[in-house]
């Protein structure tokens, strides 16, 4: 099957599934951008693309990927994320699988103009099927459409991971992505403290990396990077960390979730959204604002060995559930049966 993917925001997401369903056989074309914060090399089957259409220098390129697009000839599309116009139109008339990853936005900075809610929220209702990444999202959507669960991939390759390190290597706690206030980073930062004051701290300090709106008041044993970071620096220290931070007050789904169990690093998640669902058997949630059940379950991964055990549990579970093969396998099965559905539909 020839299967064009549009995706100018989620790159690195994009290659991992893309990736799979090639090795499965599938000849794809991704279109994308260099808008994620991982600035990759282009590979041979990506088309790299600025995706902002008031920028007139633009044009040509995307008329180039137009062409190249109509003689690609896909049987199907998938689209994520799409905010210009012009996508809208290597998309054709082919049939399409949505990719649906939040059911809300997370606070004011990702709310969208009310043309671009208009207009591709009306295109992407008629999309022949629609994916998301959890029952929580499905659910949210039933009201408007059907939609199809998928496991959430991790964005980052398995092979930069190496074996789980050892409990006499294991040190810190780690806290990544934007640290933006539906992150809950002032209920976190008070947990730390009740944390570092128990008989239960071993030293450890609390790592953060991402950038923020307001540069975070740090307490003894906290540091920040200060701002944006890249896989290759922070892999190394999640690796090695005891726990991973995912208390957030607003969300769906997080990569960092996924991403801190393929490192071999138990994540500690509040109940919002779909959290719970991606945890490791017998790793409860917290309630977004239980600054003391928090701090216990700080006090309890900083055991090392504790630590070690956890994260070998989280490894097992992403390999099992959200790996890459895993996540790509369930998506094939919906194109299959978009082929089939379409094709059962022209033979009427």
């Amino acid at each position: 099957m020839r299967v064009l993917w549009l995706s100018p925001w989620m790159r690195t997401l994009a290659r991992e599934y893309a990736g799979e369903l090639r090795a499965l056989g599938h000849d794809v074309l991704l279109v994308t951008s260099n808008q994620h914060p991982q600035s990759l090399e282009r590979i041979e089957w990506e088309r790299v693309l600025d995706p902002r259409p008031k920028n007139p220098a633009t044009w040509p390129a995307h008329a180039a990927a137009l062409q190249e697009i109509r003689r690609f000839g896909a049987d199907a599309v998938v689209t994520e994320l799409v905010r210009d116009p012009r996508w809208m139109l290597y998309a054709g008339s082919v049939p399409r699988i949505d990719v649906v990853h939040d059911d809300r936005p997370h606070d004011s900075g990702e709310l969208r103009p009310a043309w671009e809610r208009a207009v591709f929220g009306a295109w992407n209702q008629r999309a022949a099927a629609t994916i998301c990444f959890s029952e929580h999202v499905a659910t949210s959507l039933s009201t408007s459409r059907e939609a199809t669960v998928i496991p959430l991939a991790s964005d980052v390759p398995d092979s930069m991971f190496g074996e789980l390190i050892p409990e006499q290597e294991r040190r810190d706690f780690v806290m990544l992505g934007r640290l933006n206030g539906y992150k809950n980073i002032d209920v976190v930062l008070r947990a730390w403290e009740q944390h570092r004051h128990s008989s239960a701290y071993r030293g450890d300090t609390l790592r953060l990396y991402g950038a923020a709106e307001r540069a975070p008041q740090l307490p003894a044993d906290v540091w920040w990077n200060g701002g944006s970071y890249d896989h290759a620096d922070v892999i190394p220290v999640l690796a090695r960390a005891k726990g991973s931070i995912a208390h957030y007050r607003v969300a769906t789904q997080s990569g960092v979730q996924v991403l801190s169990m393929q490192a071999g690093v138990m994540p500690i998640v509040s109940t919002e959204g779909a959290l719970p669902e991606f945890q490791p058997p017998g790793a409860p949630a917290i309630d977004r604002d239980d600054i003391a059940g928090l701090a216990k379950a700080l006090g309890e991964l900083a055991d090392p060995s504790a630590a070690a055990e956890a994260g070998r549990r989280a490894r097992a579970h992403y390999r099992d559930t959200f790996s890459a093969p895993v996540a790509a396998a369930e998506l094939d099965k919906v194109l299959l049966g978009l082929m089939s559905s379409n094709r059962k539909a022209r033979v009427r």
